[in-house]
């Protein structure tokens, strides 16, 4: 009697591939944590140095967005000389290095006992006024400075927020990072299909955290940020206009450029229910009022604003149009 010769089939291949991928990302994990426990044990000093230098390797050999990077400072800077460029794309990668070692250090070294030593709070009266208030409210911020350490800090004085972030592709990375964001109170939500949970945060009186510089494609709110059009998501206006909620312009920069020496800022309140000047008139007009204080924050320190973010991409003729004529 012939044995019969098993048939292959699909879905154990896919599960093999699944158990293929997961043990690349429990991998992965492991080694990102193990760099992790290296940093935490660095001074400050000697970890500032590794950064800098790195830094310098990855614009002198790395391609790492650096086409994206150049673009994003050519259109900015536009009377920039090329060595202005450079040198502002180096400080940017010193920052993001810093800024992850800075994340690490955080849960060691950032407690409520010391954290006068590490933060200074500019407007503090705006940020606790908002803070302590039953109404709602709706942060804002960019991917500039030190934004995860913003949010530790927030929730380490006992602001407790709801932040809308995309998941990691790598579960245990993103179970990790997770876990560091909500260890001060930070409640994390997935941004795909979220809009009902956030309204229902919203009109409870809770507060949201979102970091407004991510591109919304062509049909999004369009306006000038840093001189240079960019599609801005219409929801985060939205937020704000459907639940009477103060909108708040918020930054977490590095104090010259000194690791673990921060400063957040509370630049500005647009409140619909107290608005002379017409900010929340519109989701346009709420819309450009947070780009103009996001843009005033990322003056203060241009290097650490992440330019190799796609931030700005090419908008619509009839778009481009109406922008140059309200230039």
């Amino acid at each position: 009697m012939a044995i019969p010769i098993p048939r292959f089939i699909p879905r154990d291949a896919a599960a093999w591939k699944r158990a293929g991928q997961r043990c690349a990302d429990f991998a992965s994990y492991l080694v990102v944590r193990l760099i992790v426990a290296v940093i935490q044990t660095l001074p400050l000093d000697l970890g500032d140095a590794l950064c800098r230098g790195l830094a310098t390797l990855i614009c002198r050999l790395g391609p790492l967005r650096k086409r994206t990077t150049a673009g994003n400072l050519q259109q900015v800077f536009p009377d920039a000389s090329e060595r202005q460029r450079q040198a502002i794309e180096a400080a940017m990668w010193h920052s993001l290095m810093l800024m992850v070692c800075e994340i690490a250090w955080a849960q060691r070294r950032l407690h409520l006992t010391n954290w006068s030593q590490y933060v200074r709070f500019r407007n503090s009266r705006d940020i606790l006024r908002n803070c302590l208030s039953k109404r709602p409210a709706v942060m804002v911020t960019g991917h500039f400075g030190n934004f995860e350490v913003g949010g530790y800090t927030a929730g380490l004085m006992g602001c407790e927020s709801t932040t809308i972030a995309r998941r990691l592709d790598n579960p245990f990375l993103n179970d990790w990072v997770q876990r560091f964001r909500s260890a001060k109170g930070q409640t994390m939500l997935d941004k795909d299909g979220c809009a009902i949970e956030v309204d229902q945060h919203l009109a409870a009186g809770g507060t949201l955290a979102i970091l407004a510089d991510q591109h919304a494609g062509p049909k999004g709110c369009w306006t000038n940020f840093l001189g240079v059009p960019a599609s801005c998501h219409k929801a985060l206006a939205l937020f704000s206009l459907g639940s009477g909620a103060p909108m708040i312009a918020g930054a977490t920069r590095r104090i010259d450029g000194q690791p673990m020496k921060f400063e957040s800022a509370c630049i500005a309140v647009a409140d619909p229910q107290d608005d002379p000047e017409g900010h929340c008139q519109s989701v346009q007009s709420l819309t450009k009022w947070y780009n103009r204080q996001l843009a005033i924050s990322v003056s203060e320190a241009v290097e650490q604003y992440w330019w190799l973010h796609r931030r700005w991409r090419e908008p619509p003729p009839r778009v481009a149009k109406r922008l140059a004529k309200a230039a």
